[in-house]
């Protein structure tokens, strides 16, 4: 990310996005489905919030990481073998989650509802099943310890440098945070409610939903290695980080319209079905 937004507010506005982005990665949505699961059994009226909860405790990591390197440079060049090897793992985990999202909706008995699969999710332990609060929040702030979510908040805090330090760089992780809070706490709404239901409706559209995710999850890995491979794509997409963001964002909500509109056709031509997610 060479050429950054002129001005403050686009690079609010890239902070903003990149957290919704990330907010739809694999890992999040599953360890928040199976949070979320845990608790909605256990009766905990905090359940449906577990999505929120992950997302704050992850974003207090982003922000502090933001603030500490704000504080700690005044100028900093990532370089180029770091850059590289990020990509590199970046490609490979994505790659991963989308196939293993892909043969999830695949294998999935029709009377099923499709659950995300993640990768970190799966060295939590006794972590995984929180049914306190402060742990579940405990967990998103654990998920911040990786290559991509540091290297996130690193961008906040250079990139605010040339407008004043540390303020700055705490309001592009606020939004940064914001933006992952809308996607993970939405996730964690409707699978506390795909929970209760288990119906028709909840079967077709977490099918729809897995799919859109893993599509994401390859195009992305795709286009990532073709920036890697090819100076010429390189070139073109420097400084359309914005673009991009958004259309990710995109592709996800048009999955969950479209698996919600399907399901509502398939409750309107079976009335035994119940209707509306």
């Amino acid at each position: 990310m060479e050429t950054l937004p002129a001005s403050f507010g686009g690079l609010a506005a890239v902070a903003f996005l990149l957290g919704l982005k990330h907010g739809f990665d694999a890992d999040h949505l599953a360890t928040i489905d199976g949070l979320t699961r845990v608790n909605t059994r256990a009766g905990n009226a905090f359940a449906r919030y577990c999505g929120a909860l992950f997302s704050l405790g992850h974003g207090a990591v982003v922000i502090a990481i933001a603030l500490l390197v704000s504080t700690a440079v005044t100028r900093w060049q990532t370089p180029d073998w770091l850059q590289t090897t990020g990509v590199v793992i970046s490609i490979f985990f994505l790659t991963l989650l989308g196939i293993l999202n892909l043969y999830a909706v695949w294998r999935a008995a029709p009377d099923e509802v499709v659950k995300p699969v993640g990768l970190k999710g799966r060295f939590l332990g006794a972590l995984g099943r929180a049914k306190n609060p402060f742990v579940v929040a405990f967990v998103g702030a654990l998920f911040a310890l990786s290559f991509d979510t540091i290297s996130q908040a690193a961008f906040f805090a250079l990139a605010a440098g040339q407008y004043g330090g540390p303020v700055y760089a705490a309001s592009l992780g606020a939004l940064f945070v914001l933006g992952m809070l809308v996607t993970d706490g939405a996730n964690g709404l409707w699978i506390s409610r795909l929970i209760v239901r288990a119906d028709e409706t909840a079967r077709i559209a977490s099918r729809v939903m897995s799919l859109a995710v893993a599509c994401v999850s390859l195009l992305v890995a795709a286009f990532s290695a073709a920036k890697l491979l090819l100076p010429r794509v390189d070139g073109w997409a420097d400084g359309k980080e914005l673009m991009f963001g958004a259309f990710v964002v995109a592709v996800v909500l048009a999955g969950f319209l479209w698996g919600r509109s399907i399901a509502r056709q398939r409750v309107a031509r079976d009335p035994g079905s119940v209707g509306g997610i």
